[in-house]
């Protein structure tokens, strides 16, 4: 017995001192450095997360100095990487676990840690944390993209207790910062006023962002934020962090101020109602948690993100995208075969690429001709449609133009063929009043009999059609009546499960058919992660397209997401507004209509013929090119954004006189991201009468300019016109 407690201290001594002669762990961008340290405890800790230290030496220093302290306080070593809960740390945990024998406590002690360099741009640390009294362990990843300056961290948690434990918190990561003030823009609203941006400073106390809404569950808040350190977020200067986490279900943002003024960042699913049972040897993996930390304001923050998700995360991020017509605001739900072909010589007719089919051409007991019925029947409506979808995809075809078409596959109406054979298939309760939002149910995807079905929805339209192009797929409810007849006495895990069937599903698809552009709709912009968008080639910003809000929509979104995954699309909505306004403001992301060409004169259908082509012909710029917001709708009467081709030869400028004052002043539009002294050629596009803009006393600026000349003097763009607009085509000379 003395010989095994003797072998047992050595055991621990032998630790303690190879955690405390641990070098300093870097995980380094080209402009970052998170850096990790092993206490004398044995624990791991974040020491220094900021700007890139240049020398080896400067890590160092720094490191001798923050460890000046002999008396083990948190100043002398840093803050707990992955903090459980129960110990002498008295805020929020990372982790959180309750024992087989009952106990909540959780301390999580340094074992080792590798780096893997996955090619020249992309290296991943991992560290490797357990338990020393409980057979909990806990493996975290750091993922660094050294070019776009972008970390993506995620945790693994697995135990060896001879009976399930439950995990009760399970954070993706903890980040902690040290300064003076703390700002945080959080982006919020509800249906159709999605990603409006607010600031407030952080005080003593918790900040807590989070969603229950299951499945749609961005609809009130969206999972990312801003934190502005020292100051107030800037457009192009002062530090800040985006972060955004990948997961579309319930999330938490939790912002935590201490005692000593320090700010700590818990990221992840939300705990809440989701007390996961987690069986012995079984991974639990969280969602990534991507950040990336700006010293030159959130502007250069966001062209960060934008790169990154071009580059690694958003399904054909690098490829083109189709210009489309769809028929909604043209039909609604009443068509039928005439009315969706003459549709379609309209698309070639404008110039579009594909014609889109939207909600109301499925299902015969309940025909879909509201939002009452037929969802969950995904046999084409005979009356509307007898010779079906093959048809459709024949009839695009020989006009001139692919064919895509809208599913909701995740839902089902009580008034349903679906429901009727399958009750047990939708979340509900089973001895309680349902509640239906928006008259329909979400089907358990815990289920792996229903993830068969909703894959079955995309593979039978696909096997009867090869040629069809597009889908769009939409998810117009929440979760509701939260009981799942599948997990039985797993309930705290639906949440989980859930979501986890919807990317089993998305995956399917993507596997199967791996070029097939999608666009992905939750009643408008209430799924917008980048989990989902690793399946999905754009995803729709609201159903509001009122160009006026739309300008803030997609200002906030633009925050995180290039234009090239944020659909939007020319409607009726707002004919105060000119076709030309509503296709300019449309015309800054991936382009789309949704009229019927009927409705436009023979000037506005030139104008929007026009617009297609000029759209097409600088495709390149504005989807792939740097995103500079240039003036914000939030602190003026105008906005005003551009693309710019990374190699600075073209650029597109777009500005908007939303409600200017009467005799207000205007100052003119300083550009961004242009060569200094190479010469621009300035010239305006999408003109509806073909006249050009006129510097006061009547001097035209169509001309050349240096970029030195367009981004320190600018160009006087904004107008004291309602709603107007102008985009502007800058050509290296």
């Amino acid at each position: 017995m003395k010989k095994s407690l003797l072998a047992c201290v050595a055991l621990l001594s032998l630790f303690q001192l190879n955690a405390a002669e641990q070098a300093p762990i870097r995980i380094s961008t080209s402009e970052t450095d998170l850096i990790f340290t092993v206490a004398p405890n044995g624990r791991l800790y974040q020491t220094y997360f900021g700007k890139r230290l240049l020398n080896e030496s400067d890590v160092t220093n720094f490191l001798a100095y923050q460890q000046g302290g002999t008396d083990g306080s948190n100043s002398a070593r840093g803050w707990e990487a992955y903090p459980g809960s129960g110990a002498e740390d008295y805020y929020e945990p990372a982790f959180a676990v309750t024992h087989n024998d009952g106990n909540l406590e959780t301390i999580l002690s340094f074992v080792s840690f590798e780096t893997k360099k996955i090619d020249n741009n992309v290296t991943e640390t991992v560290f490797y944390l357990k338990d020393k009294v409980y057979p909990v362990e806990v493996t975290l990843h750091y993922v660094a993209f050294n070019k776009e300056n972008i970390i993506k961290t995620w945790s693994e948690i697995k135990h060896k207790e001879k009976k399930p434990v439950t995990i009760w918190r399970y954070a993706s990561a903890m980040l902690y910062f040290e300064s003076s003030r703390y700002f945080l823009t959080e982006f919020s609203g509800d249906w159709a006023k999605e990603a409006g941006m607010s600031t407030q400073q952080l005080q003593f106390g918790k900040k807590v962002i989070d969603t229950k809404l299951g499945s749609r569950a961005g609809m009130h808040v969206s999972p990312f934020f801003e934190l502005g350190l020292d100051g107030v977020p800037a457009e192009n200067e002062g530090t800040v962090l985006l972060g955004t986490i990948g997961w579309t279900g319930n999330f938490q943002f939790t912002f935590e101020v201490d005692n000593t003024g320090n700010l700590r960042v818990i990221s992840g699913i939300n705990p809440y109602a989701s007390a996961y049972e987690l069986k012995t040897d079984e991974v639990f993996t969280t969602p990534e948690f991507i950040f990336t930390l700006s010293d030159e304001g959130k502007g250069k923050a966001s062209r960060n993100i934008h790169d990154w998700a071009r580059e690694y995360q958003l399904k054909d991020g690098k490829g083109d995208r189709y210009t489309l017509l769809n028929n909604w605001e043209a039909t609604g739900f009443r068509f039928d075969e005439p009315k969706l072909e003459k549709l379609m010589k309209e698309a070639k007719e404008l110039g579009v690429d594909l014609f889109l089919l939207d909600d109301g051409w499925f299902a015969n007991k309940y025909p879909r001709a509201n939002d009452r019925a037929g969802l969950g029947d995904w046999d084409v409506t005979k009356e509307k449609l007898p010779n079906g979808v093959p048809h459709l995809v024949k009839a695009a075809k020989d006009a001139g133009v692919k064919f895509g078409i809208w599913i909701e596959p995740e839902m089902v109406n009580p008034k349903s063929e679906l429901f009727e054979q399958h009750p047990d298939w939708a979340i509900r309760q089973p001895n309680r009043d349902t509640y239906y939002y928006r008259n329909q149910l979400v089907l358990d995807l815990s289920n792996p009999k229903v993830q068969d079905y909703v894959f079955s929805v995309v593979d039978n339209l696909m096997k009867e059609n090869p040629d069809l192009a597009y889908f769009k797929w939409d998810c117009n409810s929440p979760i509701t009546n939260i009981y799942s007849p599948y997990l039985k006495d797993k309930q705290n895990q639906l949440y989980i499960d859930h979501v986890r069937g919807v990317y089993n599903v998305f995956n399917k698809v993507k596997q199967k058919y791996p070029n097939l552009p999608m666009m992905l709709c939750s009643g408008g912009g209430a799924r917008s992660d980048y989990e989902a968008l690793k399946y999905f080639t754009e995803f729709w910003c609201s159903d509001n397209t009122n160009p006026v809000e739309r300008l803030y929509i997609q200002w906030g979104f633009s925050q995180f997401f290039p234009t090239k995954a944020m659909a939007a699309h020319v409607t009726s909505m707002n004919k105060q507004a000119s076709i030309k306004f509503r296709t300019d403001v449309a015309m800054m992301c991936k382009l789309g209509f949704d009229l019927s060409l009927e409705e436009l004169n023979e000037k506005e259908l030139e104008f929007c013929q026009g617009a297609v082509a000029n759209y097409n012909r600088l495709k390149k710029t504005i989807l792939d090119g740097d995103f500079y917001r240039l003036v914000s709708p939030y602190e003026s009467n105008h906005t005003a954004v551009s693309h710019v081709a990374k190699d600075q030869k073209k650029a597109v400028v777009y500005a908007y006189d939303i409600n200017p004052r009467y005799g207000e002043k205007l100052l003119p539009v300083k550009l961004q991201g242009l060569e200094p002294t190479k010469t621009y050629k300035v010239e305006e596009i999408n003109q509806m009468s073909g006249a050009s803009i006129r510097f006061r006393g009547g001097k035209t600026y169509t001309g050349n300019y240096t970029g030195d000349y367009l981004m320190k003097v600018g160009l006087p763009i904004f107008t004291t016109q309602q709603i107007a607009s102008r985009i502007l085509e800058i050509t290296q000379q």
